[in-house]
């Protein structure tokens, strides 16, 4: 093996990694973009959390808000939802787990306390969703002092947690919190 021989196989060897490394280089920059629009647009990163003044929700009424495009129901609820709501035995429940994303323990149970915000028991929030097929439950109605959802049957209790029909969960209750006494931040 000469000199040259020598030489000649650490310029291939040049090449193929500079091949390579332009290969790679080309592959990210042509695969970045495809990626990059899988990341949330400006409008719903900027909404990921708002605040909703609660001010002008009277007792036994509901506001409907819209957060990540979904409607969010938060219900100033009377003594008598209260009172009926921390009645009702778990074992009347379909769904037992609470699906509060504000609780640290992903499997605490759906007693109201667990439900509803902490520290204010007269105040609900959850998602405004059916968890059967995603349509919207209307409000006051049903057969237990809750929510209905005429799409297929489904009633929500004074807690949102299911009662009868397909929907096989309770309405999940968002990350939310007071700020203030009148302005609750969602996210």
């Amino acid at each position: 093996m000469s000199h040259a021989d020598d030489h000649e196989g650490t310029r291939r060897d040049f090449l193929y990694y500079a091949t390579a490394g332009a290969g790679v280089v080309a592959t990210g920059a042509a695969v970045w973009p495809l990626v990059n629009q899988m990341n949330p647009s400006a409008d719903v990163s900027a909404l990921s959390s708002i605040r909703v003044d609660v001010s002008g929700v009277e007792t036994g009424t509901q506001l409907t808000v819209q957060w990540l495009g979904k409607p969010v129901f938060i219900r100033h609820r009377t003594p008598e939802d209260i009172e009926y709501a921390k009645g009702v035995p778990l074992t009347d429940l379909v769904d037992t787990n609470a699906r509060n994303a504000n609780l640290p323990d992903a499997n605490a149970e759906a007693t109201d306390d667990n439900r509803a915000m902490a520290g204010k028991e007269e105040w609900l929030v959850m998602m405004g969703v059916c968890t059967h097929l995603g349509c919207v439950p209307l409000a006051n109605a049903g057969d237990y002092h809750g929510w209905f959802c005429p799409c297929h049957g489904s009633h929500y209790d004074a807690a949102g947690r299911i009662r009868r029909g397909p929907a096989p969960q309770n309405l999940p209750v968002p990350v939310a919190a007071f700020e203030d006494e009148t302005t609750i931040k969602l996210g």
